[in-house]
């Protein structure tokens, strides 16, 4: 008999993306061979945000105040009846298939998380590269702080979401990196699905990448790159091995790892995009009308 839960939470924090965010909620529209609810958390856009969510029956709206991102996702994580759980940010999009090959993927094993790969694409949509990982590294994660993509992440609720495991709202840059790093440092099972089923756009207004852009950086920006720098400090210093105590040494051994890891991260990502096959998605069923 089927689990009368639903398969998947989508939870989508959003405030004036009126201009991607119908791609985000068409890409979900489109999953097959799954039962999904979305919820989106808006923290009250003044553009046309509401208008376009209007056009899909699928998707929840909640509209109030929060405290930021991830303030909106915790409360999308609390009101969440998925069997699995995710965030999609309002720009980003799901592949055709990703849901389904997740939960083929999920069948029959115990992981708290299963995550893959995903494509960088730019504003229009347009692919820039691809991003093709690996199976979990702990002490990576550590020193590399987040080399998964929370918009191909998921997180079974019954043992994750529904233990009060959320996301820290004092981390307004990195917080899947403390996420990830938290639920690895509490023995959480992460499984590694071996294809690309989410794109990630890239623009102006990411707030992780605002401030790469050296040409262009004002105090602002950097700001923002220092805050970012001290958040992922945080997790390594909170996270990571504590052998040496000494302050110089701390740092030398945080540079000796971090290049460590580098390497391993650059091999890995080549061989698992060049040996080994990806798994491709299923295409959706043809709709009654179209050719097949």
């Amino acid at each position: 008999m089927k689990d009368p839960l639903l398969d998947f939470t989508i939870v989508t924090p959003s405030f004036n993306y009126g201009h991607f965010i119908d791609d985000c909620l068409k890409s979900v529209a489109m999953q097959h061979g799954v039962v999904l609810e979305h919820l989106i958390y808006d923290a009250g856009s003044v553009d046309d945000t509401l208008e376009v969510i209007a056009k899909y029956p699928h998707a929840k709206v909640v509209q109030e105040a929060d405290k930021g991102m991830s303030d909106a996702i915790n409360k999308g994580f609390k009101a969440a009846k998925g069997k699995w759980v995710m965030w999609l940010n309002a720009d980003d999009l799901l592949k055709p298939g990703a849901l389904k090959a997740i939960l083929d993927f999920a069948e029959g094993k115990d992981h708290d998380v299963i995550y893959s790969g995903w494509d960088f694409v730019d504003t229009s949509g347009k692919m820039m590269k691809p991003m093709t990982i690996f199976p979990f590294q702990k002490k990576m994660m550590h020193y590399l702080i987040c080399y998964i993509g929370s918009t191909s992440a998921f997180y079974r609720r019954e043992t994750v979401i529904a233990e009060g495991h959320h996301l820290n709202e004092d981390f307004k840059y990195v917080m899947d990196g403390e996420f990830y790093n938290r639920l690895a440092s509490l023995g959480k099972k992460f499984g590694y699905l071996h294809a690309r089923i989410a794109d990630f756009r890239m623009h102006g207004e990411n707030l992780s990448f605002r401030h790469r852009n050296k040409e262009n950086r004002n105090a602002s920006d950097e700001l923002v790159r220092q805050k970012q720098f001290a958040e992922s400090l945080t997790i390594t210093r909170c996270y990571g091995q504590q052998v040496i105590k000494t302050t110089p040494m701390v740092w030398f051994v945080d540079g000796f790892f971090n290049i460590f890891f580098k390497a391993q991260k650059f091999l890995l990502k080549r061989i698992y995009r060049w040996v080994v096959p990806l798994v491709e998605l299923e295409n959706p069923p043809a709709q009654e009308g179209q050719s097949k």
